[in-house]
């Protein structure tokens, strides 16, 4: 695999690079449909980055996207990158404030989005100050020949995405620097407003790289994703290590449980990631006798229950990769390839230094839980800050580390173990608890599918913890149960007072679940108490 000097470290370098010297391979393929060479996915990057320059964007300009998994939604991202502009790719799930503050707080001018989602524009159009141009993009060229009476009259200027297509394919010499901004990916806003990370191109460079060595990813590799391009993961993880790799990457629109081993053999992916609850979600697909008829080399999993690790490898007939990150910091551990620790997420990789430190920032010892921090130990691999957020970005950053928000330890060996989110620490009767400790035991009960445990005001000062719990499909468990199932599994002062079933839980379109509304629903009528039903739990 060829490695690229600073100075070359753009993405909009790359790809042309790529496209000089394997230009006739495929690198793109949407599901089992069109398939693009590096010739044209380049030559494509070409006309959009002119086709920018047309509208009135020049380097250093935000663009936003909003726009589903689609090859469309990686062509703009090359080209933006030609044309230096920052591509601001928005979730989907959008809408309303939490849309119009990513538009307001980017400054974005151009949005290129779905025709599908004009209405949620056309909603919100008057509180769009810095929006002027709209480009159209539809998943069915018929529909985007259309007449404009198709879409909801917009008080901004239309403009077709085919017109960016029409551009010349002129090369840009647009002045890109490896420092530079590469894209803006806004946090999942699950506490507070959303915040926008400045992404630097050697920062994610880097990170695909770090992430080819720690899959041992080859030229022979097919990479697959169906999460969402709007998200680092897909895009970084994916979609960069093929291109470095000069190999193919399988885009699918979504994640479908039943469907994702059908689609995996299709593609004959060797490599996937999981995010979230994603492998939790296969795992508890029922058996079959040709799970491990497969492609799959390696699944890198961020992060893989332990409960399931081993089985999950044998079961699918595949290796285990595991790493932790965050967006504005990237991946900064990965479990070594041979020796990883169950468990653990690894080992801070060659580009960073991972400490834990205390309330202080003074790095504590092994086994002692603190805060992850990290920092580069070259310029340029993390984030810029955050954008428009002066204050939080040195907050992030205090001390010269990169401060994730999360606790966790580092063992004598040096592998981290992630704890919990820091405000996700439960103080109940004197005891700190681990929200994540708590659903890991609950999550092993054969009946469950997943729970997210939370803090509750009690009548007392502190916390109470909260279970909610999803069943498995036909699993019956009544709170009672439940309990007992716990008391041999957990200390009690961190067995739940509060027990509610849900039909799923909040989640981001990451799949992060969303705690902060499971804490401000609190106790609800369908809340089981405990203390209320009298039941005593052992000691």
């Amino acid at each position: 695999m060829k490695t690229y000097p600073f100075e070359q470290q753009t993405l909009g370098q790359i790809i042309e690079d790529k496209a000089g010297v394997c230009g006739d391979k495929v690198f793109l393929q949407y599901e089992k449909g069109r398939q693009v060479t590096y010739r044209e996915c380049n030559e494509l990057a070409d006309r959009i980055a002119n086709g920018l320059n047309r509208l009135g964007l020049t380097a250093g300009d935000m663009l936003a996207t909003f726009l589903p998994n689609s090859l469309e939604a990686v062509f703009l991202w090359l080209g933006a990158a030609k044309a230096g502009v920052v591509d601001v790719p928005i979730n989907l799930a959008n809408k309303g404030y939490f849309l119009s503050h990513i538009l307001n707080d980017s400054r974005a001018r151009v949005l290129v989005i779905d025709s599908q989602l004009l209405d949620r524009i056309k909603f919100i159009e008057d509180e769009l100050p810095y929006l002027e141009k709209i480009v159209v993009w539809s998943q069915s060229s018929a529909r985007e020949d259309l007449a404009r009476e198709n879409i909801p009259a917009l008080k901004f200027e239309f403009v077709r995405y085919q017109e960016l297509i029409d551009s010349p394919a002129d090369r840009l010499p647009a002045p890109v620097q490896a420092s530079d901004p590469l894209m803006m990916i806004y946090t999942s806003g699950t506490t507070g407003a959303a915040k926008g990370v400045l992404q630097p191109n050697s920062m994610v460079y880097y990170s695909a790289l770090e992430y080819v060595e720690a899959v041992r990813g080859n030229a022979d590799d097919i990479f697959y994703t169906c999460l969402p391009l709007f998200h680092a993961n897909a895009r970084i993880l994916c979609l960069y290590p093929a291109l470095l790799l000069e190999t193919k990457a399988v885009i699918y629109e979504k994640f479908s449980a039943s469907r994702f081993w059908e689609q995996i053999k299709d593609a004959q992916a060797t490599i996937f990631n999981s995010l979230g609850t994603l492998a939790s979600f296969l795992y508890n697909q029922p058996r079959q006798a040709d799970d491990g008829d497969n492609p799959v080399r390696v699944c890198a999993a961020f992060p893989m229950p332990p409960q399931i690790y081993d089985d999950f490898e044998k079961r699918y007939r595949l290796k285990v990769v595991e790493g932790y990150g965050l967006t504005e910091v990237a991946i900064i551990t990965y479990n070594p390839y041979d020796q990883p620790k169950i468990g653990s997420c690894g080992k801070g990789t060659r580009n960073f230094e991972v400490r834990i430190v205390d309330e202080r920032d003074y790095p504590v010892g092994p086994g002692v839980v603190g805060e992850i921090v990290a920092r580069g130990t070259i310029p340029w691999v993390t984030a810029l800050g955050y954008h428009n957020m002066p204050e939080k970005t040195v907050e992030l950053t205090k001390n010269h580390y990169y401060h994730t928000g999360d606790g966790g330890y580092l063992d004598e060996d040096g592998y981290l173990y992630f704890v919990d989110r820091i405000k996700d620490y439960i103080r109940r009767r004197g005891e700190n608890i681990s929200s994540a400790d708590i659903e890991r035991v609950i999550n092993t009960h054969p009946g469950v599918a997943e729970s997210a445990a939370v803090s509750v005001k009690s009548e007392l000062s502190e916390d109470e913890v909260k279970i909610a719990v999803v069943l498995k499909d036909g699993a019956q468990i009544t709170p009672e149960e439940l309990l007992a199932f716990c008391e041999d599994r957990m200390p009690y002062f961190a067995i739940p007072r509060y027990v509610e079933f849900l039909a799923a839980l909040p989640k981001t379109p990451n799949e992060k679940v969303q705690k902060n509304k499971l804490r401000e629903e609190g106790i609800t009528a369908g809340t089981w108490d405990r203390e209320k039903a009298g039941y005593q739990v052992k000691r």
